[in-house]
């Protein structure tokens, strides 16, 4: 299949952020929580996907969750508790960048929880979505897919370029070697707590374009119908001409001297 072009790209992405904005504006109204969950692997595309989702939206209503390693006293806690926190209240979307499931990927392949620490996490995953779900929150869990040779290219140029440098860390590097085990690991994972109450939905992306298309599709067929009318604004005239700044400012970029 050919790779989506970036006028094509936004050409088919406008009509969703268009949805996506109605999607949010139904939240507000109904106070329903909405908490979608991005996991996947290195250079899948988690970040662009998310931005796809919540570029148009309110920040104040949409909030993107992206958690540090646990600090000393986190990692004394009930493993979910840290997560507890951040899940979202009336009206609100939730969009985790990677999630609990850390336990059963990356945790699990580079040896950062042992045998026992998994194996209670996906028996208590599936206890702990049944609540949430009962509770409520509309959760929406989502599995990007890339291939080891689209890996390869993505990780390199993240280390070619100055600009994505700081997405690479020596994990991801050294989780390269792993990728046959990331897989077992997901594939135990999607057994364990693939459920009718908490489905997981896979997704191609390696074409990051059209997989954010996919998933946002995807997304918004999956909820009930949210036409809202936005509430009536009324936009008097000013009443007198506009005026302009009166203090001194920066000039704009574009007058200072350019060199040769």
């Amino acid at each position: 299949m050919e790779t989506l072009k970036r006028k094509q790209y936004e050409d088919l992405l406008e009509p969703l952020e268009e949805e996506l904005v109605a999607m949010a504006r139904w939240a507000k109204a109904t106070g329903a929580r909405i908490c979608v969950i991005f996991e996947g692997r290195d250079t899948a595309g988690k970040g662009g996907a998310i931005r796809a989702v919540s570029e148009r939206l309110n920040p104040r209503q949409c909030r993107t969750v992206a958690l540090s390693k646990p600090s000393d006293d986190e990692r004394t806690q009930w493993y979910f508790q840290r997560y507890i926190k951040h899940l979202p209240s009336a009206g609100e979307i939730v969009l985790f960048d990677r999630s609990w499931y850390n336990r059963a990927g990356v945790e699990k392949v580079m040896g950062f929880a042992d045998e026992d620490q998994v194996d209670a996490f996906l028996k208590q995953a599936r206890v702990f979505e049944r609540q949430l779900v009962d509770d409520g929150i509309l959760l929406f869990k989502y599995w990007l897919t890339t291939d080891q040779a689209q890996q390869e290219e993505r990780l390199r140029e993240r280390l070619d370029d100055p600009l994505k440098r700081w997405k690479l860390s020596p994990i991801d590097l050294a989780a390269r070697g792993k990728y046959d085990a990331y897989t077992d690991a997901r594939e135990a994972m999607l057994k364990a707590t693939h459920a009718d109450w908490a489905p997981w939905t896979l997704v191609d992306f390696n074409d990051q374009k059209r997989g954010r298309l996919t998933l946002i599709r995807d997304l918004l067929d999956r909820l009930p119908d949210t036409h809202v009318e936005p509430a009536p604004l009324e936009f008097p005239e000013l009443g007198r001409e506009p005026q302009n700044e009166t203090y001194g400012v920066l000039p704009p970029i574009e007058s200072y001297p350019v060199d040769d």
